[in-house]
């Protein structure tokens, strides 16, 4: 998992002293949307095991730009256009949702949508056809091979490339809000792990994902691009697979840390935090304010801590070590995104996050299930379905 502090002005530095990095053109928006990439697994019907029919799905859809084919052949991922705040984003998504479950249901299957699958098996799921594909598995081996997880990505615009990593770096002091919400992996191959996001501790295995580097500039990204090229780590910008990176062809920052979510509702609710998040933090820089930072290890402990503990997590707050349980921060951080809800227009879904911790986080909900069947974890897949019609 790569680590921030020293080692990201180090690796900066190298790039300015060994060969001058390659310019990454940021494409920048002119005003803050949002977009929303939203992963769901097919699951068998009767038996509430995974299949591996998304190529099937995919040709009898036939062409659409909001249907997409992911690493697994169990996977299909729907997307918005580019959309004005969150409720535009949920309205986009509901549209194609509609069509898509239509064509999995009358194929007898049913869509799932959480962080990680309660009892599937790693070792029974198909490979999507692609190069890209294949060469990632090619390096990654079992690691890759156990990528057995689903997750919704957030890209929100911004204006310059030069407010990209402090917004980037400073956003990272609320990784745990972000995924304590939205954890809903508790499960791996029919255990429960203890933990309330699995997919958040597995996906970091990769290269070249985890937490972002702690960069404050962009000529510093770029150099690190450009070491990553020279050295083979990497063939496309792409490939860098942060929980929180620059996607600068769209011009937006992309936020990965969600697990899963089961329901268009919190997910609304989710897409506005992250949107309120990065415009606030946007304006304060215009505003010539310099946007709070932690050390990495605060950062990185954090991360640990929610996805061990999920909602009952205390989180690090700040550079001196204080430290508050994670929902009676999100309290305040709430309050405080208010006026800037009201200005993008998504007041209704940002106070949406407030019913998360007060009917139970996804994780918390499939627990609860599992307990209420006796252990039975296709209980737990029928509830997850259940949800994506609530």
């Amino acid at each position: 998992m790569p680590v921030s502090g020293s080692r990201a002005v180090s690796s900066a530095a190298g790039s300015f002293a060994g060969h001058k990095p390659a310019h990454i053109d940021f494409a920048g928006s002119y005003r803050p949307t949002v977009g929303v990439e939203w992963e769901f697994a097919l699951v068998d019907a009767k038996t509430r095991d995974l299949s591996n029919e998304a190529a099937a799905v995919i040709a009898e859809i036939g062409e659409n730009p909001h249907v997409h084919k992911e690493l697994l052949r169990n996977t299909i991922e729907i997307v918005t256009g580019i959309s004005e705040n969150a409720g535009h984003a949920m309205a986009d998504l509901a549209g194609t949702l509609h069509t898509v479950k239509q064509v999995v249901h009358d194929r007898g299957m049913e869509l799932f949508c959480a962080g990680t699958h309660p009892f599937a098996e790693w070792e029974a799921q198909k490979l999507t056809d692609g190069r890209r594909y294949a060469e990632l598995i090619n390096r990654t081996q079992w690691w890759g091979r156990q990528m057995l997880i689903w997750g919704v990505h957030v890209h929100v615009g911004v204006s310059s490339a030069h407010k990209v990593m402090p917004i980037i770096t400073s956003l990272l002091n609320h990784y745990p809000h972000l995924l304590a919400l939205s954890a809903s992996s508790p499960w791996w191959d029919g255990v429960d792990t203890g933990y309330a996001s699995n997919r958040a501790m597995m996906f970091q295995q990769l290269p070249t994902a985890g937490l972002p580097f702690q960069f404050q500039t962009w000529p510093e990204f770029e150099g690190f691009v450009s070491d990553q090229k020279k050295t083979g780590i990497i063939d496309h910008i792409n490939e860098i697979r942060w929980d929180i990176r620059p996607s600068p062809h769209l011009g937006t920052i992309e936020v990965r840390i969600f697990d899963g979510v089961s329901n268009i509702r919190e997910l609304g609710a989710l897409v506005a935090l992250t949107h309120c998040l990065i415009v606030d933090l946007d304006r304060r820089l215009d505003a010539g304010e310099a946007l709070p930072h932690m050390p990495p290890w605060h950062v990185q402990e954090n991360k640990w801590r929610a996805a061990r503990y999920g909602l009952d997590a205390v989180i690090i707050l700040d550079a001196e070590s204080n430290e508050r349980l994670v929902t009676e921060d999100l309290d305040e951080l709430l309050n405080r995104l208010e006026p800037v809800a009201r200005s993008l227009n998504c007041a209704d879904e940002l106070a949406g996050v407030a019913d998360i911790p007060r009917l139970g986080a996804s994780y918390q909900r499939q627990r609860r299930v599992a307990e209420e069947h006796d252990g039975d974890l296709r209980a737990v897949v029928d509830a997850l379905v259940e949800e994506l019609d609530v």
